[in-house]
């Protein structure tokens, strides 16, 4: 799926439900630079494709239309509303990678070799399934969607919650780690549209150079200076 984003013909403009039609789009006669002559040829002239229109009514901004095209061409196992919530989920996918590079701290790798850099990664993604498997199980308690928790939260509670857990009873640590769930689940938040955040820093940073050069050689021009 992806949004169109060049002419196209319709076949016999066929609309089978509202704000949904059928379209040919035809191969381009000029092969992209990023696929090989083989795979171009073997593409056919067209392609049937089913076009999705939906609207984002946002009070207080102008409604906006996007189009989403989709090989799903089956209406009725396929519908409309399905696909559109599945695109409008892929935002999330964004959102995960942040999770891990910003909140998780992976954005910058400390290790130097290719072997510990690969260990590193493989830490940081354990911790990362770790976290959604608490909010998974979380969500399951209190019978809520746990992608609406909060995944810096989820961490800072079983922080707190670690020490409680260690040298427990098997059934007084169940009872603190359902207690760890039922907390979690209070930072869930409803799905808000239309919210937007900037990436901006609110801190200037220090007004230091940049490192260019190794700790030792600077040290040893600071000397000689």
């Amino acid at each position: 799926m992806k949004i169109i984003k060049r002419q196209i013909r319709a076949r016999k403009k066929t609309r089978k439900y509202p704000h949904e039609r059928l379209i040919l789009w035809d191969k381009p006669f000029v092969k992209p630079a990023n696929i090989s002559q083989q795979d171009f040829d073997s593409l056919p002239k067209n392609l049937v494709l089913r076009e999705l229109h939906a609207y984002i009514c946002i009070p207080g901004h102008r409604t906006k239309e996007i189009i989403v095209v989709t090989l799903f061409l089956d209406a009725i196992q396929y519908p409309a509303g399905e696909i559109l919530d599945l695109y409008d989920d892929r935002w999330q996918a964004e959102i995960n990678l942040k999770h891990i590079k910003t909140t998780l701290g992976m954005d910058v790798l400390s290790c130097k070799t290719p072997e510990m850099i690969r260990k590193e990664i493989y830490t940081y993604l354990l911790a990362y399934n770790l976290l959604r498997t608490i909010m998974y199980q979380s969500g399951v308690v209190v019978d809520l969607d746990p992608i609406r928790f909060s995944l810096q939260t989820t961490r800072q509670h079983l922080n707190n919650f670690i020490a409680q857990l260690i040298n427990k009873t098997k059934v007084k640590g169940q009872k603190i780690y359902k207690t760890m769930l039922e907390t979690i689940a209070d930072s869930y938040q409803e799905k808000r549209i239309g919210r937007v955040e900037p990436r901006v820093k609110k801190r200037r940073p220090k007004a230091y150079p940049l490192m260019q050069e190794p700790r030792q050689i600077l040290r040893a021009k600071m000397k000689a200076a």
